[in-house]
């Protein structure tokens, strides 16, 4: 997300008017009654939306059928509950939204509320029913796990067909799970197998427990799967009506952009505690997609990120706490699983998190207190040859922007540049992956800490005005070869960075085909603030955060839509999945504009000669021949999405994909660690303190082994040379 570090008080007061407005509009219906909550919502984003989005869309058919097809995707993503006949019901009113926005109606959420309820209830009653006789895993069946691609039951006999193979393949694979850990159990030493179960592996016999046959396997866990739905379903009941308007009112909001978002006033309450900076808990933010609760980011210095096992992509499926008895949250709304996520410093939660190549693992966290400073940036030493070549990783472009005396990226970046100049060395690798963003003004000023003054991005409104912004600093704090780390993660302020060092010529972008691609600027707005007291009633209300600026590189190219092309491209293991911005719902579009002038770098680095010879490393090297293998096993089991509901079937296919992850596991530990040591400023700055000394250097633990980074320092020696 990229927040302008501006000042927006007009702005805000222009926008808080638009909103006031419409509240008042609503007020003045013909039979002068106090409008609904859904009503005044409703209303009252829509108008904000039309007047303040960067790139407003009619209220028209085509606006009635993008939300149509959005709330029935977020209605029933898994095409459980409706049939074929319920959604032909809906469709009555694929053209109509817009005409009952427009008057203040809801017949179209009404109707959608009253059959979805009367689904889950049924549907209720039938797993249960099919639950409670065990599956034959010795048949010759398959399950479609990709739900785009099935189709809603055209009848009731194929609507129990396809929960019976939904609930058979859950119970497929935790018995698989289960047989996994007591073989993991048989293969250790008796001293081992007797012990008590550990937080990874819960399911492993002990001294007290007989190893357990195939079916009382499966018993155990057809009784999990009913525990897990019966969860869910007591959940469907809570907040029915407040969690449909809700969803409706992000439906009408995400087709406009992915970025432009309702928040309902709990989750907006959860987005400013993801925001803080502090927290009790594992330290990962989450993201709720199609019924599924997804690791959005890593918190660097946090509990997951020390523990190292959960990355960003994997879907959270199932969390205990301690040795206790799992609890299921596929289908849980975020808000719900982070109360059972998050908890005190020095507790343990067990996840059991899917992986995006389908595998799943077990991941002990115990919870603490992220320590803030380690979100900042950090920069080591990495001794080469007998050079030094300097590593700056930036976790994210933060600023204070309420001017509160907070800390700024680009000033930190700054410092540790001179701290890196001090030391001699005679490259720098930035380290942006994972980096979603954050302040636009520090993403401009960082930029002219490796060049002299300029333009190094442009903003255009929704009005077509453009306003470039300069770095106005003619001094050059680091002009040695430079090398910008990316990935598909690489996000919004990163890809401003990344494109100003392209379009200058001033170094080198490395990594992934490209960024993200997220070239948007976000504001968000309390709805509540913008209504008048008359409507006191209905609050809260929530906050509305919608898209009002777009980015545009120097060249006059948008980092919108297509990211920024890495200069030189390496295996990525992520490289395989169908993310960033163009695989989301109704993106803004690529385009450009007139170009800024701008005076590129006097002595670029000769790119065809670095990208030559590091395409010969990398295809000699072992570590990233394995990388390859993998990823083209991940991306041929992400696009096989009908899996065999036959055990052993079932059981090859997760050893088969496993030996190649181990064989990757084995090829990382065989490659050369990398020689990270402190900077001698931070050394003296903690002086004899043990534990800050070890905090300081925790961070380059996990990344003595990574090739990608290594492959940098090559890349900086062939410069160099």
């Amino acid at each position: 997300m990229s927040f302008p570090r501006l000042k927006v008080g007009l702005y805000a007061f222009l926008v808080a008017a638009v909103f006031v407005l419409a509240s008042y509009r609503l007020m003045r219906r013909a039979d002068s009654a106090v409008p609904s909550k859904d009503q005044v919502l409703i209303g009252t984003m829509l108008q904000g939306l039309t007047q303040a989005h960067y790139q407003p869309e009619k209220i028209d058919d085509a606006f009635s059928k993008r939300v149509f097809d959005l709330y029935l995707k977020h209605l029933d993503y898994r095409k459980q509950f409706l049939l074929a006949s319920d959604v032909d019901q809906l469709r009555r009113y694929q053209t109509e939204i817009d005409d009952q926005v427009k008057r203040g109606s809801s017949e179209f959420l009404d109707l959608s509320t009253k059959l979805i309820l009367e689904r889950t209830k049924e549907m209720q009653g039938l797993y249960r029913e099919i639950l409670a006789k065990p599956f034959d895993f010795t048949v010759e069946e398959t399950f479609q796990t990709d739900f785009e691609k099935a189709a809603f039951p055209a009848t009731k006999a194929a609507q129990r067909e396809m929960w019976r193979k939904l609930l058979k393949y859950e119970t497929l694979s935790r018995v698989s799970e289960m047989m996994e850990a007591q073989e993991k159990a048989k293969e250790a030493k008796p001293s081992t197998a007797t012990a008590a179960p550990s937080a990874a592996n819960p399911d492993a016999p002990t001294a007290a427990e007989p190893v357990r046959t195939p079916a009382q396997m499966e018993a155990e866990a057809r009784k999990r799967v009913l525990k897990y739905y019966d969860d869910q379903f007591a959940d469907l009941s809570e907040n029915e009506t407040t969690e449909r308007l809700a969803t409706y009112a992000n439906s009408i909001a995400n087709t406009y952009d992915p970025h432009t978002e309702y928040f309902a006033p709990k989750a907006k309450e959860d987005f400013d505690y993801e925001m803080t900076g502090r927290f009790e808990g594992i330290g990962a933010t989450l993201r709720e997609k199609d019924g599924l609760i997804y690791v959005d980011e890593i918190i660097p210095g946090s509990a997951s990120s020390r523990q190292g096992d959960l990355k960003k992509g994997d879907a959270i499926i199932r969390v205990a706490q301690g040795r206790a008895e799992p609890v299921s949250i596929e289908g849980w709304r975020t808000t719900k699983a982070v109360t059972l996520i998050r908890g005190k410093k020095g507790s343990e939660v067990r996840l059991t998190v899917k992986k995006p190549d389908g595998s799943t693992k077990v991941v002990p966290i115990i919870r603490d207190v992220v320590v803030v400073d380690e979100k900042y940036a950090q920069s080591s030493i990495i001794t080469d040859k007998g050079q030094k070549i300097g590593y700056l990783r930036l976790p994210g472009f933060y600023a204070d922007f309420n001017d509160n005396g907070g800390r700024s990226s680009s000033d930190d970046v700054k410092k540790e540049l001179a701290k890196l100049t001090a030391e001699g060395v005679k490259g720098v690798i930035m380290d942006l992956r994972f980096n979603g963003g954050g302040s636009l003004t520090d993403a401009v000023s960082m930029a002219g800490l490796f060049m002299e003054s300029g333009p190094m991005v442009q903003v255009r409104d929704g009005q077509g005005r453009t306003q470039v912004l300069t770095d106005n600093d003619t001094g050059v704090q680091y002009s040695g070869p430079l090398v910008l780390l990316v990935n598909k993660y690489s996000a919004s302020a990163s890809e401003i960075l990344a494109a100003a060092v392209q379009d200058y010529r001033r170094g080198i972008v490395m990594g992934s085909t490209s960024t993200y691609g997220k070239g948007t600027v976000q504001r968000i707005f309390d709805l509540d603030e913008a209504l008048p007291a008359e409507l006191n009633s209905v609050k809260p209300i929530g906050s509305l955060k919608l898209t009002t600026q777009k980015f545009y590189r120097v060249n006059g190219g948008s980092t919108q839509f297509k990211g920024v092309v890495s200069d030189i491209v390496v295996p990525d293991l992520y490289s395989y999945l169908d993310q960033g911005e163009k695989e989301m719902d109704y993106p803004l579009k690529w385009d450009e504009i007139q170009p800024a002038r701008f005076q590129p770098w006097s002595n670029p680095p000769v790119i065809d000669k670095l990208r030559a010879n590091s395409k010969a490393r990398v295809a000699n090297d072992p570590s990233f021949k394995v990388m390859d293998e993998m990823v083209k096993s991940m991306r041929k089991r992400k696009d096989e999405t009908t899996v065999s509901l036959k055990l052993s079937a079932y059981r090859a296919e997760q050893k088969q994909a496993k030996a190649i992850s181990d064989r990757y596991e084995a090829a990382q530990k065989t490659a050369t660690a990398l020689a990270f040591s402190p900077l001698a400023a931070d050394v003296r700055a903690v002086g004899g303190d043990t534990v800050k000394v070890n905090r300081a250097s925790r961070y380059t633990k996990a990344l003595k082994k990574d090739i990608t980074i290594g492959e940098a320092v090559a890349v900086i020696q062939d410069e160099i040379k």
